[in-house]
């Protein structure tokens, strides 16, 4: 099975964690292509740029520095293959996050060290369904309006978590900082996380 796995992705590269708890942790970021939702505001490039056999990727990530490595997307729980690279990922000593929008749930997750769930309040009736993430380390939600304090209230109903964020929404390069102030102040026990990446100018 491992020898025929092969991973569609976007981008492969070494930087520092951006936002969230681990902001600041040298990590190398693996970037999935494809997605399972579509929002308006997203910044993000999914469509596949190269592919990957597994030995092949994992050689890869290894051939860099850090020994923290981050799978993000895109979605990586709609990708196939996952539970071999993150054995195979364990095997070569690797800390392993996963960055994920939390619409669907998946059991290679509880193998993985730390999972940051980015829900979307534009797709909040998804988060009703019994195969929505339960659980993650922290939870992300992007305030992309002042709607989505009520998001955030119902989210922390849903998925437990260890920390909670709001971060700005970034819409051509500009982050809506006062939106998310706004939104932080109705809820009163949420933090902010900012992509300080973006800001730092890195990755």
């Amino acid at each position: 099975m491992s020898e025929t796995l092969s991973f569609s992705l976007v981008e492969i590269f070494e930087s520092l964690q951006g936002e969230g708890r681990n902001f600041g942790r040298p990590c190398v970021f693996v970037r999935f292509a494809g997605c399972n939702l579509s929002c308006s505001w997203c910044d993000t490039d999914c469509k596949e740029k190269f592919r990957s056999s597994l030995p092949d990727l994992v050689a890869e990530i290894s051939s860099f520095k850090a020994r923290s490595v981050v799978l993000t997307g895109g979605e990586p729980t709609i990708v196939e293959g996952m539970p071999e690279l993150v054995a195979s990922l364990k095997e070569a000593g690797f800390w392993i996050a996963v960055e994920t929008n939390g619409v669907k749930d998946a059991s290679w997750l509880s193998f993985v060290d730390y999972v940051a769930c980015s829900p979307k309040v534009e797709y909040a009736h998804l988060y009703d369904s019994p195969m929505s993430l339960k659980a993650a380390d922290e939870v992300r939600v992007v305030a992309s309006s002042p709607a989505s304090a009520d998001f955030c209230r119902s989210i922390r109903e849903k998925i437990a978590a260890t920390d909670y964020y709001v971060s700005p929404c970034d819409r051509d390069g500009k982050m809506d900082f006062a939106t998310a102030k706004s939104v932080i102040s109705e809820l009163g026990n949420w933090s902010l996380s900012v992509q300080f990446h973006k800001i730092l100018g890195f990755r």
